[in-house]
């Protein structure tokens, strides 16, 4: 019995150590490998922009600053804002905001009305002036900066053909030509994507790809373009593609000079990079920055493109980025790497979102906005927590 015992353990503490062994391996390879990372480095993380390389996207004065609530303001908000109610297990719980977002694992949370920062509040150890990555949040930029290089003349339109600009997927399969740069917004292009596949499949994550170029035009088509929604993180690769040719320049250099200077963003931010050898952004994921200058990128599409009298982005693309569409596309409540609440009746309630509950939530008819950045997401119903919170504000300002 001894002997058998003792043959288990030593069996259990080779495997163990077998285990610890690859995963030391494996961490000398991240540069460049998917598998390696995948293994050294497991689920994404919103520390993962340490691990990145990345090109900085410089900020420029004068920064814009919401302004803080008066006392009076303090005063009216302070009921509405100080607590939540949630349901858990099919009953309603009513805790402290700031308790219900530390137990939900948020970092960053911030409630502007009419460029008054009414509630910011951050958790675990963040602050103001803390970096926070984008994850998805992302494809909502990459769609303002197609919106933005459309106006200037550098895209034909939404209905140019991908093979226009990344002529080379036509000797991968002829039916590519068939595919738009609107099929691949409002992700119904047809063309395979498996989220969670191995990292060493084809069908694999993006998110590790030591190389998105190559991963970009590397998936087979499966279905007609405009038929079927199919969230896909390879329509971001392929539109980063066509920025960076068409306005030829790496696109974390054509945020900078088309959005994160213009917004007065009051720190440096950074876009994430595949690896130090290909240099492409991570198009899908990888911007990142302080969650207060999020916010101000939130406050651009609320205000239809208008930053203080300058239209960065045309008003007929923000709406057609954001609006709840029945008719033409296949989902009514995803547009342009935007997202639309079709819950909410009678109104346009819109956000950009990232995996672990990273949002900028937008409340038009309040000049409202919510934003949301955590470390993990257990809870999963941020839409309901703001519009509670939207609920009660309007309640105090009839």
């Amino acid at each position: 019995m001894k002997g058998r015992f003792q043959r288990i353990l030593f069996g259990v503490c080779g495997l163990v150590g077998l285990l610890v062994l690859i995963w030391s391996v494996a961490h000398l390879f991240t540069a460049d490998s998917q598998w390696a990372r995948a293994i050294a480095w497991l689920d994404s993380d919103i520390a993962d922009y340490q691990r990145f390389p990345m090109r900085i996207v410089a900020n420029k004065a004068p920064v814009f600053d919401f302004l803080p609530p008066s006392a009076e303001s303090q005063r009216r908000y302070a009921s509405a804002l100080d607590t939540i109610t949630y349901r858990k297990n099919g009953t309603n719980i009513t805790r402290r905001l700031d308790e219900f977002l530390k137990q939900t694992d948020t970092v960053a949370f911030l409630i502007i009305k009419d460029d008054v920062l009414l509630y910011e509040g951050y958790f675990h150890g963040y602050g103001h002036d803390s970096t926070v990555t984008s994850f998805s949040i992302a494809k909502s930029f990459v769609s303002a900066l197609v919106g933005i290089a459309i106006a200037e003349g550098y895209i034909g339109g939404e209905q140019d053909p991908i093979t226009k600009y990344v002529p080379e997927l036509l000797a991968k399969d002829p039916r590519y030509r068939n595919i738009t740069l609107r099929h691949l917004l409002t992700m119904s292009s047809g063309i395979r994507y498996e989220e969670y596949g191995m990292p060493w499949s084809d069908d694999a994550t993006t998110y590790y790809a030591p190389d998105l170029r190559a991963a970009a035009i590397s998936s087979p088509i499966t279905g007609e373009p405009g038929l079927e929604f199919h969230y896909n993180n390879f329509h971001p690769l392929l539109l980063g593609l066509v920025l960076e040719r068409a306005t030829g320049r790496p696109v974390a250099q054509y945020l900078e000079e088309k959005i994160w200077k213009p917004l007065g963003m009051e720190a440096p931010g950074s876009w994430s990079l595949d690896s130090e050898q290909s240099g492409f952004e991570k198009m899908e994921s990888g911007i990142n920055g302080r969650a207060i200058d999020f916010a101000k990128f939130g406050r651009l599409y609320l205000n239809e493109g208008n930053w203080n009298g300058a239209q960065l982005i045309p008003v007929e693309w923000v709406d057609e980025s954001t609006r709840l569409d029945t008719s033409t596309d296949p989902a009514p409540d995803y547009q342009y790497f935007w997202w639309v609440n079709a819950k909410v009746t009678g109104q346009h309630h819109f956000y950009a979102a990232g995996k672990h509950g990273q949002f900028i939530y937008i409340v038009p008819e309040q000049n409202l906005m919510f934003v949301r950045f955590g470390r993990t997401d257990p809870y999963r119903h941020w839409d309901d927590v703001f519009e509670m919170l939207a609920g009660r504000i309007a309640t105090i300002n009839k």
